[in-house]
């Protein structure tokens, strides 16, 4: 089995339809390990439904909290705490996509960070980062807190419109490869999705042979 973990650089940037797209390309398996928010579908369905995967090839999550909020404060309302043991990797046949909540440093407890997390289970990351104002600090914040940690991380794909100078400074300053960037689609629907994703990333590049110093390229 061979584990790939998507994380952002914040919440609400495109790493869920990253995660279907990266999946579908794949053939993998997908978990959410920590869905906190009940009120919509939730990510597991979003994937499901973008990346056209058969039930048994969406793994369920360790929790599901109600309270779409971070994971720390969601299970403290719903009078819980999350227990690191339980978001052990799952064991499975062939590659199994994982996505994150939020950001790098999003809270699962008091004491432990998703980055904490992601050290932890010493798989590969992928950075997935917005295009937008802001990107710049918020990528090299997101990389220097997992490098930090001695977390792998393969690379950073961007989502939105192209932004080549922030794009490339991220990369620079980071010693960070560029996976690639996917576009906003007018119609965000499995058969787009696909196209926009064969067009935009090479399927070498999600190998796991990068490691936490490795050079942009």
């Amino acid at each position: 089995m061979s584990a790939i973990v998507v994380t952002g650089t914040d919440t609400g940037i495109g790493k869920t339809v990253f995660a279907a797209a990266l999946a579908d390309a794949l053939g993998a398996h997908y978990w959410k390990p920590v869905q906190a928010g009940l009120d919509e579908a939730g990510d597991s369905a979003t994937v499901a439904a973008l990346a056209g995967l058969p039930p048994a090839r969406i793994l369920t999550e360790a929790y599901r909290l109600n309270t779409p909020c971070s994971p720390h404060r969601a299970a403290e309302l719903d009078g819980i705490e999350i227990d690191p043991d339980r978001l052990s990797l799952p064991t499975v046949a062939g590659p199994l996509v994982v996505e994150g909540a939020g950001g790098v440093l999003v809270p699962l407890t008091r004491t432990l960070l998703y980055a904490d997390m992601f050290a932890r289970w010493a798989a590969p990351v992928i950075l997935v980062a917005r295009t937008e104002l802001g990107t710049i600090n918020h990528s090299l914040l997101s990389i220097e807190a997992l490098r930090t940690r001695g977390v792998p991380v393969l690379g950073i794909a961007f989502v939105g419109e192209g932004n080549a100078d922030s794009e490339a400074t991220i990369c620079a300053i980071g010693q960070m490869h560029r996976l690639g960037r996917l576009p906003i689609l007018p119609a965000l629907d499995r058969e787009a999705l696909t196209t926009a994703f064969a067009q935009n990333f090479a399927l070498a590049d999600f190998e796991p042979k990068a490691s936490v110093a490795s050079p942009s390229s």
